[in-house]
């Protein structure tokens, strides 16, 4: 069954996470998404995330889907290219076989390994969504006539953390009418910083993936906790992470999935080539 028509039919849905290779040689690539499939009914795929260069990640994402048959969510972001190109991108991974996206701002090239680029942002994620929706109708963002459609639902994110939640919700309400189809959020440790979040959005009419990153050391937890906005970590949880390595971090996750599952519609897990700790957490969710 399609992302789209599990979405559709709200079951429940479980996607993971790919980065491309710095390079060409994908073999790492093929057998991480070789593991996943028929675990995960998709696996994002970064677009040079922290702004570090990588294959590209809509060829990457159709190379995947050739090689394995598991679907893929390339990530499609505004640092890099216009409105132009990203409408051309677009049309790129429709014509390819690629059913969806993430629609995403993107990171500032300062902060990765070419802070020399100069980033375009001529765009933004919601008029990255407005311009999927306008090219599924048959035109471009102008209303000029395109010779054939695309076919995409494209997923937005969210922040369960964001310092002014209700900000981040009725942006979350713009993205939506925007036409975006689903959800995926940012990590979340906290059952009670989920049940805030879930308790704003149980209005919204489209689908929420609670994202998860399983911690695999006690340093990686303190600079979550410390140096990136919108993720909380417990006081309870750094403690239990000290001097301990990743089967903490994923019974920490597992312990969470385990309470949240009944409430949320679906995971997206954060585990970047990881593809053991993703499984490992999968198999302890209680269904």
């Amino acid at each position: 069954m399609l992302l789209k028509d599990k979405l559709k039919k709200k079951e429940f849905v479980i996607t993971g996470e790919l980065t491309p290779p710095k390079g060409t040689d994908c073999s790492k690539m093929f057998r991480v998404a070789d593991e996943l499939k028929g675990k995960v009914d998709a696996v994002n795929i970064c677009d040079s995330p922290m702004a570090k260069m990588k294959l590209s990640s809509v060829i990457a994402s159709h190379l995947i889907q050739e090689e394995t048959g598991l679907e893929t969510i390339p990530h499609i972001t505004c640092r890099d290219k216009n409105i132009i190109a990203l409408q051309g991108e677009l049309l790129g991974a429709s014509r390819l076989g690629i059913k969806n996206i993430l629609a995403i701002t993107g990171d500032d090239p300062t902060a990765g390994d070419h802070p020399q680029a100069k980033a375009v942002f001529d765009s933004n994620s919601i008029s990255l969504i407005k311009a999927v929706q306008k090219l599924n109708a048959g035109s471009d963002i102008n209303d000029n006539e395109l010779k054939g459609n695309t076919d995409l639902i494209v997923a937005t994110a969210a922040n369960l953390g964001a310092e002014d939640l209700d900000k981040e919700i009725e942006r979350l309400k713009v993205k939506i009418d925007a036409g975006a189809d689903f959800i995926q959020t940012q990590p979340c440790y906290d059952l009670d910083l989920l049940d805030r979040f879930l308790d704003k959005t149980k209005d919204f009419n489209i689908p929420i993936l609670i994202g998860i990153l399983p911690l695999t050391s006690y340093s990686m937890a303190k600079y979550l906790a410390n140096k990136v906005p919108g993720i909380e970590i417990d006081p309870s949880i750094l403690e239990r992470m000290k001097d301990k390595d990743e089967n903490e971090g994923i019974k920490i996750a597992r312990e969470f999935l385990q309470d949240a599952y009944v409430k949320i519609d679906g995971i997206h897990i954060m585990s970047a080539s990881r593809s053991d700790i993703l499984l490992e957490v999968i198999d302890g969710i209680v269904k």
